[in-house]
């Protein structure tokens, strides 16, 4: 997990793609040996068995798209998660569910790559559901990074207001006074780091709320 750290920093600094898979190639193929191995360590005079599980959360929607394959964000295929197109996610704005997975990628790029039904570039495109080249990295389906930051700072925003009104002295507060504490906390974020409250939290919203100023 050490050893791997500097290359996740360094992938999510969106380095270019030849330098991402030039690092990334033989870690890959670590990960992969050391997922079928055991690890034996004898604790209180028992040898116990240990599997290896990565996991990584928190991901960049465009690294994503990068190591999984995917076609960038301006594509037809607007999710990571799933093969709903810009119009489906338009029209149904509650039931989606995580459908694409790493293998299924693969699967894809091959049709892509070979085109077996002898199809045109449309119906290839809509085939393979937004897959234009080969993933060379397994993600986790998770929340992503842009989203932990919106999190993050909607949390302290409330913090922040509760800041303000003192909360700790006096809990039991109206309405009409948390909405005042919510009004000088916008006030104050206008003047001094010219932030325009919004009713929905963006990600450039979020990061300067987050930042040392």
């Amino acid at each position: 997990e050490l050893c791997c750290k500097p290359l996740c920093l360094m992938l999510a600094d969106e380095s270019d793609h030849e330098t991402l898979t030039a690092i990334l190639s033989p870690l890959i193929a670590e990960r992969e040996a050391m997922k079928n191995s055991q690890l034996l360590l004898e604790m209180g005079g028992i040898l116990r068995t240990f599997k290896f599980i990565f996991r990584g959360t928190g991901y960049d929607e465009k690294l994503v798209r990068e190591v999984e394959g995917l076609e960038a964000s301006g594509s037809t295929y607007i999710c990571t998660l799933c093969d709903a197109t810009r119009l489906e996610a338009s029209q149904n704005l509650v039931f989606h569910s995580i459908t694409r997975s790493h293998t299924e990628n693969l699967e894809r790029y091959e049709i892509w790559r070979s085109n077996p039904y002898h199809e045109s570039v449309n119906e290839l495109r809509a085939r393979v559901k937004g897959v234009s080249a080969k993933p060379f990295i397994e993600t986790v389906p998770s929340i992503d990074a842009l989203h932990c930051d919106i999190g993050n700072a909607a949390e302290f925003y409330r913090i922040f207001q509760m800041e303000i009104g003192e909360v700790y002295k006096n809990p039991d507060v109206s309405k009409e006074e948390r909405k005042r504490w919510q009004l000088t906390l916008d006030k104050h974020l206008r003047k001094k780091m010219n932030l325009k409250p919004m009713m929905r939290m963006n990600g450039n919203f979020a990061r300067k709320l987050m930042s040392k100023e």
